[in-house]
């Protein structure tokens, strides 16, 4: 019913930037809190950056300074501008939404993840 969508992802190389976008859609109410998380081989999920609707901010330690998110309340979507990009920054990235549903429930959702290698 919904579904997160989330374009984007592919090689860069050190140094370089890229950006992830999110879109949600079906049965939505509102959309309380969007963002990133990533998980790389042998590594557990990690928070890179969330939005709420009320555009405060919340980023990784490893991130600050070089992602930055932004939203579109209108379109229920989500922006993740990525720049210095590292080779540790190579994971899986997921978009996150909390959101409010056609019946009245908050849930969590997840988008189907998309690979960016940071790479010479």
């Amino acid at each position: 019913q919904v579904q997160l969508v989330e374009p984007g992802g592919g090689l860069v190389q050190p140094g370089g930037p890229l950006r992830l976008s999110c879109a949600a859609s079906g049965s939505i109410v509102s959309v309380n809190t969007m963002g990133w998380y990533r998980q790389a081989p042998g590594k557990q999920r990690e928070l890179v950056a969330t939005i709420t609707n009320g555009r405060n901010t919340n980023y990784a330690d490893s991130v600050k300074g070089r992602f930055t998110i932004s939203r579109d309340n209108a379109k229920n979507t989500v922006n993740l501008q990525m720049s210095s990009l590292k080779p540790e920054d190579t994971a899986v990235y997921y978009c996150y939404a909390l959101l409010q549903s056609g019946w009245g429930n908050r849930s969590s959702y997840w988008g189907q993840g998309t690979q960016v290698t940071v790479s010479s």
